[in-house]
């Protein structure tokens, strides 16, 4: 998808939650361990202003390990939510990765889902993560991956991404300058 050839009214942009949108602490259980990244209070406040939709799809494997329990990563979203100031969708993959289901990233099951609940199609969205397997399921989807690199992306991952932003803040606003004139 280009930006610049997207309708704004059709555009939604979705987010990784850990490592994007909040510090990954592993297997996070406990909403007071949740500590927003630099830029994402605005790069969400942004998105509001303009009337973009957005939401959450984020693989929570913990569920299925055993080591959390689903009310326990719906307190954590629900604290990410309250901070970041509410987004319009959260959709996460409970299974684990042996599990095989359509959900987890890099398959396309979240960004479909997340679509559909936005009243969008997956190519209309623009998947902002920080790790190889959000792009991969943004492609697998139709919809465009922009990868947010931090310590823990791995040098191929930034070589092999299609489109790559040095924060989340800066993401977001290219984003915004490339769906300003689109009507």
């Amino acid at each position: 998808m280009n930006p610049r050839a997207t309708d704004r009214a059709r555009v939604a942009v979705l987010f990784d939650r850990d490592g994007t949108l909040v510090e990954d602490v592993p297997y996070n259980g406990d909403p007071a361990r949740v500590r927003l990244l630099p830029g994402a209070r605005q790069a969400l406040d942004l998105l509001r202003a303009a009337g973009i939709p957005t939401g959450v799809v984020s693989n929570q494997s913990g569920i299925g390990r055993g080591l959390l329990t689903d009310i326990d990563v719906r307190r954590v979203n629900d604290r990410v939510d309250t901070l970041l100031g509410g987004l319009d969708t959260w959709v996460y993959c409970p299974h684990a990765p042996e599990a095989g289901c359509e959900c987890r990233k890099p398959r396309p099951g979240l960004i479909v889902e997340a679509a559909r609940r936005l009243g969008r199609l997956p190519a209309d969205c623009v998947v902002i993560g920080d790790i190889a397997a959000d792009v991969q399921a943004a492609r697998a989807a139709g919809a465009r991956g922009v990868l947010v690199p931090n310590a823990a992306t791995l040098p191929g991952e930034v070589e092999s991404a299609p489109s790559t932003a040095p924060d989340l803040l800066t993401a977001v606003r290219r984003l915004l300058v490339g769906t300003k004139d689109a009507r």
